[in-house]
């Protein structure tokens, strides 16, 4: 697999702008299970066809009962700078109930050796929302944040996917339907205690402290070309957009032939302008008049300034002239905002 996604590197390595990249992240499955050698060997295939950034944010998705010192040891050896660790929750009910493989103080003691191998950028992801998560554990949740000095946080509300395994046990009954007032009272204490804490709502469900933005999803929400590699990857250059097939042997065939195994989609300016202003709207930073001019040409930005005006009215959006985004009190109604913004030709 390693030798097909450094094929698959090699031959898409004049799909990105020309100029270097400030971050790589190797996630997908569970890519801490890879060796050393393998590491970096991915990571080579990297710096071989693209000119990286001296300071590049590299990062790699690992589980807590992945991690242990000889994991470490070998990363150590790599150029990954940076985790992203599935913890969800540092309690047993809710991780049981999630059908997670590690327990709560494994997730705990992964950090802190983490931390004492001298990696101090990590991010960890954390769910609300779901029936097993109280209140008062959901503030112990984030106290436990501040208290291993965490600069960066993923925070999710667990949402209810169409035919999943727990839309099949929640419509036979087997668990309770999910509390949508739980869950909004749970964002509530989510922003306002990491507030407390320091942390930055950068985006809808990002939080960091001073100022440790993770590079490589920033990218994402602020419309950045990207590039996928490995199977079922997704790619994005600002006209169109690729996904990978995602079954392992057929991409490996593909690639040994020297084919591409991937489809192209060619957005319209209606799914351009759309997809930017729903990912814009979640961020801090807001959407860019000049770059919308631009980009998608005047007649959008005169029919978009006339769609926020309401918006505007009822202190939902601000606009100072260069960028408009949502105020802090309209944070939890993005998704629906953007989606009244958007364009339909």
């Amino acid at each position: 697999m390693v030798k097909a996604i450094s094929m698959e590197i090699k031959l898409r390595k004049h799909e990105l702008p020309n100029e270097p990249l400030n971050s790589i992240y190797i996630g997908g499955g569970t890519p801490s299970i890879l060796s050393e050698s393998l590491l970096n060997e991915l990571l080579e295939s990297v710096y071989k066809n693209f000119e990286i950034e001296k300071n590049a944010e590299i990062t790699i998705e690992a589980n807590p009962d992945d991690i242990t010192p000889e994991k470490l040891q070998a990363i150590k050896k790599t150029p990954i700078n940076r985790f992203s660790m599935g913890v969800q929750s540092f309690f047993d009910d809710d991780l049981i109930w999630m059908n997670r493989a590690h327990k709560a103080h494994e997730a705990e003691d992964s950090i802190k050796l983490i931390q004492n191998f001298g990696f101090d950028k990590i991010s960890i992801d954390l769910i609300y929302g779901g029936p097993t998560l109280l209140n008062q554990n959901w503030i112990k949740n984030l106290a436990k944040v501040n208290e291993l000095g965490l600069n960066h946080v993923s925070a999710y509300c667990l949402t209810v996917e169409p035919k999943t395994a727990l839309q099949s046990q929640i419509n036979k009954g087997k668990l309770p339907a999910l509390d949508e007032e739980k869950a909004a009272e749970q964002f509530e204490i989510l922003v306002n205690q990491l507030g407390e804490y320091g942390f930055d709502q950068y985006e809808i469900s990002n939080f960091a402290r001073n100022q440790e933005y993770a590079v490589h999803n920033t990218s994402y929400w602020q419309n950045k070309p990207y590039l996928g590699v490995g199977p079922s990857a997704h790619s994005f250059n600002g006209k169109q957009r690729s996904w990978n097939i995602a079954n392992n042997q057929l991409y490996m065939k593909q690639l040994v032939l020297g084919q591409l195994p991937l489809e192209i989609e060619n957005l319209t300016l209606a799914n351009r302008i759309n997809e930017y202003i729903m990912t814009g709207l979640r961020t801090i930073w807001g959407c860019n008049w000049e770059e919308i001019n631009i980009r998608f040409g005047n007649q959008c930005t005169t029919i978009l300034k006339q769609k926020i005006e309401p918006y505007i009215n009822n202190q939902k959006i601000l606009d100072n002239g260069e960028n408009f985004k949502l105020t802090p009190q309209a944070r939890i109604l993005a998704d629906g905002i953007a989606s009244d913004l958007f364009f339909d030709y």
